[in-house]
C-alpha cells in the first residue's frame, strides 16, 4: 500500500465509527492464489495483490473495472450492484455485475502466479462493448520512477527487479498511461477518485507510470486479461511474454477455470462432517501459505503500521499452532496433508537460531528476519522482549510431527528437538515456570498461564516421543505441572493471566489461558492429570467462557473476548470486542476437556460438550462471527461489523481441529441420553 492510497483513504473514513483511516480492508470481497501469488476481488470486483509478503512482489496496488461503448462513458463495476461467490470449493471468485450496458459475469483465478480475470455479457451488451481495466501497479513497491514497455497485446510496467505484465487475449483498443496523484492533490482535503483526466500537457506520463488504462475488445460476448508479476532475475521478458500467450491461448471458459483452480487445493475427506467447512478452512489456509510452507499471519492491512504491527508475517507461535490442529485435524479426517506437515517441520529446522529458540517474526517467502519489537534473543536483551511461548509452540509440533513419523525423512529434526529443549530450560525459572517475558498477544509482560501452558504442551509433547531427550523432557513436564498452581485464583476460581514483572497476581480472565487444557491432555504422556487439578481445569474453563462471552443487545454478534480489559481497535465502542480467535479457543477447550473428562467416564464431559458446540456453531460457516465470503476476520465490533486481519488463520485451524475432535467423540450432536436434560 502506498502513501498516497493510504492518506486517500484516511481522508474518506476519518472519523468513521468502525474503520480505520489509512487501511487496505479484506473485511469483505474474496481471495484467490496460488504460488505466492494473493490477490483480492473486492465485491465490486477490482483487484489487488496482498502476496507481498508470500512472493516479494508488490504488483497490483489499485484497480477499477468496468465496461463501455465507443462512444459511451465508462460504467464501472463499484457503481453498479451486484454479486460474489466461489465457484463450488475452489478458489475461482464469481463476481456478477447489474450495469445498464447489460449483466457481467466476472472470473478470477490465480494460476502458476498469474492472474486471469475473465468476463461474459449477456445477449443485452452492445456489439461495440468494451471491457475497461483501470489498474496501478508498484514494481519493487515503488509508484515513482516506473517505466512502460508496449506490445500488441501487453504491456510491461517495471522499476528495477519486478517486473509486472498486463496481457490481454484480444489485444487493446486503447492503451494509456496516468501519472499518481499530484502533491497538491495528496494535500488536498477531498480524496481524488482515480482514474481522471487530466488537463496538463504531460506527454511523459503515458510511459512514466505504473498506471494504466486499457480498452479491451470483447469478442464472442467475453475478454479476458491476465496480469504477472515477474523477478528479471528469474523470469526473462521471453519466457514471461510466452507465458502469458499460453495462458490467454487455452480454454478460459468458467468450468475450465474451475477445474484448474479445484487443483490447488487439497481434497476434503467425504467423511468429514462437513465438508464444505472443512474446504473452507484448508482454502483460507492455502490462500495464507507461501510455497515453502511458511504462512503469514493475515493478509496484510496496515503495511504502515498506523493501527498495528501489521500482520503479513510468519509467526512461529501462530504458525506452529496452525500446524499442530493441522496434524491433529488430518489424524482424523485423513485429509492427505503429509506434505504440508514435512514442510513445516523442515521450515522450522532451517530457521531456528544457535540458542535453540525462533525469532519473532519472519518474512514467509523464505525466512529471513521481518521487521518485530521481541528480538531480544538477537539483541542480547532482556527477557522481557521475547516471546517464551513461541519456541513452545514450534516444540510441540515438531514433537508431534516426529513421534507420529510424518517428518521422519525432515533432515536434522532430532538435533533441532534437542536444541529446543536447552533453550526452553534456558528460559524456565527456578520455581518451575517460564521467566517474565512477553505474551501471545504481545501487549504486556510477565510470567504467563499462557506462556506456561505452552511450556507445559511442549515438554509433554516430546516426552511421549522416542526421542534421546524424552526422559529429560519428562522431567521439566512435572516441574511445570507442580508450578501451575502458583497462579491458581481460588477465589475467582480460575488460574490467573500472569504474574507481574513487579511479582503482583493480575487475576484477569485471558482467553489465551484456555491452551492450559491441551496441555494437560499432553502431559499425560507423563502422568495421569490428578482429580485436583482436573477440578481445577474445569471451573478455569468455566469460568473464563463464561466470562469473556459478549453477547451484545441487539447485535446477532456473540462470542468470547481476547481477555478483561481488552481496549485494542475499540474506536467508539465501550466494550471489549469479540475475537473469533478467542471464541474458538473456548469450543476447542471445552472439547479436549470434555474428551479428557469422557475418558475418565465423568459426567461433567456432556455439559462441556454442549457448550464446545454452542461455541463452535457462532465460527462455522453459518454462524454469526463467519461471514458470506466463509472466512473468519480476527475481530468483530458490537454491530457485527468484522474488523483486522481477514482470514486469519489461527481461527480457522482452530476450526478445522476442533470439528474433527468433536465428529470424532460424538460431540456434533446432543446426546440422546442428556437430550431432556
Amino acid at each position: 500500500m502506498q502513501l498516497r492510497d493510504a492518506l486517500d483513504d484516511f481522508k474518506r473514513h476519518a472519523g468513521h465509527p468502525t474503520r480505520f483511516p489509512g487501511e487496505r480492508r479484506t473485511t469483505s470481497g474474496r481471495f484467490s492464489g496460488d504460488e505466492g501469488r494473493l490477490v483480492h476481488v473486492a465485491p465490486h470486483g477490482s483487484i489487488r495483490d496482498f502476496g507481498y509478503p508470500l512472493s516479494g512482489r508488490t504488483g497490483i496496488e489499485r484497480s477499477r473495472l468496468g465496461v463501455a461503448t465507443d462512444d459511451g462513458d465508462v460504467v464501472w463495476f463499484d457503481e453498479t450492484t451486484g454479486d460474489q461467490q466461489y465457484v463450488g470449493g475452489t478458489t475461482l471468485v464469481e463476481t456478477t455485475h447489474e450495469t445498464p450496458l447489460g449483466t457481467v459475469d466476472q472470473y478470477d483465478c490465480t494460476l502458476g502466479g498469474a492472474h486471469l480475470t475473465h468476463v461474459t455479457v449477456d445477449d443485452r451488451a452492445p456489439e461495440d462493448l468494451q471491457f475497461v481495466v483501470y489498474a496501478s501497479f508498484a514494481p519493487d513497491g515503488r509508484d515513482d520512477r516506473v517505466g512502460q514497455l508496449r506490445f500488441a497485446n501487453a504491456v510491461e510496467l517495471y522499476h528495477g527487479d519486478e517486473h509486472d505484465y498486463l496481457a490481454s487475449a484480444s489485444g487493446f483498443s486503447d492503451l494509456r498511461g496516468q501519472l499518481p496523484t499530484t502533491f497538491p492533490e495528496v494535500l488536498d482535503e477531498d480524496p481524488v477518485d482515480l482514474p481522471r483526466e487530466r488537463d496538463e500537457d504531460r506527454y511523459e506520463e503515458a510511459r512514466l507510470s505504473g498506471e494504466v488504462i486499457a480498452r479491451v475488445p470483447f469478442e464472442d460476448g467475453a475478454a479476458t486479461v491476465a496480469t504477472l508479476l515477474t523477478d528479471r532475475t528469474e523470469t526473462s521478458r521471453e519466457v514471461a511474454r510466452t507465458r502469458l500467450d499460453a495462458l490467454l491461448d487455452r480454454d478460459r471458459s468458467p468450468d475450465e477455470l474451475a477445474a484448474a483452480a479445484d487443483d490447488r487445493l487439497p481434497e476434503a475427506s467425504p467423511n468429514a462432517a462437513d465438508p464444505d467447512a472443512v474446504r473452507a478452512d484448508l482454502r483460507a489456509l492455502t490462500l495464507l501459505s507461501a510455497p515453502n510452507g511458511l504462512r503469514m499471519a493475515g493478509p496484510d492491512f496496515d503495511p504502515h503500521y498506523r493501527h498495528s504491527g501489521g500482520y503479513g508475517y510468519t509467526w512461529f507461535r501462530d504458525d506452529a499452532e496452525v500446524a499442530r490442529f493441522l496434524i491433529a485435524a488430518d489424524g482424523r479426517l485423513d485429509v492427505g496433508l503429509e506434505k504440508w506437515h514435512r514442510r513445516s517441520a523442515a521450515r522450522y529446522v532451517e530457521t531456528q537460531r544457535a540458542d535453540g529458540s525462533w525469532p519473532h517474526r519472519v518474512w514467509p517467502r523464505d525466512g529471513s528476519l521481518a521487521p518485530g519489537w521481541a528480538n531480544a534473543r538477537i539483541e542480547d536483551g532482556s527477557d522481557l522482549d521475547y516471546q517464551a511461548d513461541q519456541t513452545g509452540s514450534v516444540i510441540a509440533y515438531l514433537a508431534t510431527a516426529y513421534g507420529r513419523g510424518v517428518a521422519a525423512d525432515v533432515e536434522g529434526i532430532e538435533e533441532t528437538l534437542a536444541l529446543a529443549l536447552d533453550g526452553l530450560d534456558e528460559t524456565l525459572a527456578d520455581d518451575g515456570r517460564p521467566v517474565a517475558c512477553q505474551n501471545a498477544w504481545e501487549d504486556m509482560a510477565g510470567r504467563f498461564a499462557h506462556t506456561t501452558a505452552t511450556f507445559l504442551e511442549a515438554y509433554g509433547s516430546l516426552a511421549g516421543t522416542e526421542h534421546p531427550d524424552s526422559e529429560r523432557a519428562a522431567a521439566r513436564a512435572r516441574e511445570v505441572y507442580a508450578a501451575v498452581d502458583d497462579l491458581w485464583v481460588p477465589e475467582r476460581g480460575c488460574y490467573a493471566l500472569r504474574e507481574t514483572v513487579d511479582g503482583d497476581i493480575d487475576d484477569r480472565l485471558d482467553s489465551a489461558s484456555l491452551a492450559l487444557v491441551s496441555a494437560h491432555r499432553a502431559f499425560e504422556h507423563v502422568d495421569s492429570v490428578g482429580d485436583e487439578r482436573l477440578d481445577r481445569l474445569v471451573s478455569h474453563v468455566e469460568t473464563v467462557v463464561e466470562g469473556l462471552h459478549r453477547d451484545p443487545a441487539e447485535s446477532a454478534v456473540a462470542g468470547l473476548a481476547r481477555y478483561e480489559g481488552d481496549g485494542w481497535r475499540r474506536r467508539e465502542q465501550a466494550e471489549s470486542k469479540v475475537w473469533t480467535v478467542s471464541t474458538a479457543w473456548g469450543a476447542n477447550a471445552c472439547a479436549e476437556l470434555a474428551a479428557l473428562l469422557a475418558d475418565r467416564g465423568d459426567d461433567r464431559a456432556a455439559p462441556l460438550a454442549d457448550r464446545a458446540r454452542d461455541l463452535l456453531a457462532l465460527v462455522e460457516p453459518d454462524g454469526p462471527l463467519c461471514p458470506g465470503t466463509g472466512y473468519l476476520p480476527e475481530q468483530f465490533f458490537d454491530d457485527g461489523t468484522p474488523d483486522s486481519a481477514t482470514p486469519l488463520g489461527w481461527p480457522h485451524a482452530l476450526r478445522l481441529s476442533t470439528r474433527a475432535l468433536m465428529a470424532d467423540r460424538g460431540m456434533l450432536t446432543v446426546d440422546a441420553a442428556t437430550a431432556d436434560d
